[in-house]
């Protein structure tokens, strides 16, 4: 009997996910996520098809040739610079809901990882923001991480105070550091674990 092939990830995301600014790329989150999942036994690839600066529409631009023949789930890490170029939540909406249904059609199990609006733009925009990846995870059946950076509130930080994020930023502010992508890690890999048992039959 041949032994069971790894199961494919492929993590869909923008620099957060690309591992930007990091002087070790093995510092990175794709890197880090797939080792704290091999180190629970998990037979795993995790592909980074991260992309620095990539917003909803190029997530969805080019989410056919990222998935890729091997594919077996998906991590959709998407929105960030949606929100820090103000992009209409209704329009990134739109552009995440194109990406899950390029996965359903080929029955991949989705994580949606959301992120958290600042109030920069005001309050409504922040409610429409926050609000589309829980009603997109309930409309498509996905998984769902509601905040990309909770790992780092779980740890006391908090994104609207930055110098509670110090330690675990680069000093851009934006990008996690090394600890930062850790303790994100640790809290979205039980999460991709449950994705791992939603891909296999």
């Amino acid at each position: 009997m041949a032994a069971a092939e790894p199961v494919t990830v492929v993590a869909l995301g923008d620099s957060l996910t690309a591992g930007y600014g990091l002087a070790d790329q093995a510092q990175g989150l794709v890197p880090q996520l797939e080792n704290w999942l091999k180190a629970r036994g998990q037979d795993v690839i995790v592909q980074n098809a991260g992309v620095s600066g990539d917003t909803t529409a190029g997530g969805l631009a080019r989410i056919e040739w990222a998935l890729g023949p091997d594919a077996d789930a998906l991590i959709v890490a998407l929105g960030g610079n949606d929100l820090l170029r103000g992009i209409d939540p209704a329009a990134a909406k739109t552009n995440l809901e194109g990406i899950l249904q390029a996965a359903a059609a080929r029955k991949l199990p989705v994580l949606l990882v959301g992120m958290k609006a600042s109030t920069n733009f005001g309050p409504d925009y922040k409610a429409a923001f926050d609000a589309m990846y829980p009603d997109l995870a309930a409309r498509y059946g996905t998984l769902l991480a509601d905040d990309f950076f909770g790992g780092l509130r779980t740890a006391g930080a908090d994104p609207a105070d930055p110098a509670s994020m110090a330690a675990f930023m680069q000093a851009d502010g934006i990008h996690p550091n090394p600890e930062g992508v850790r303790l994100i890690v640790e809290a979205l890999g039980p999460k991709v674990e449950d994705l791992l048992a939603l891909s296999r039959p």
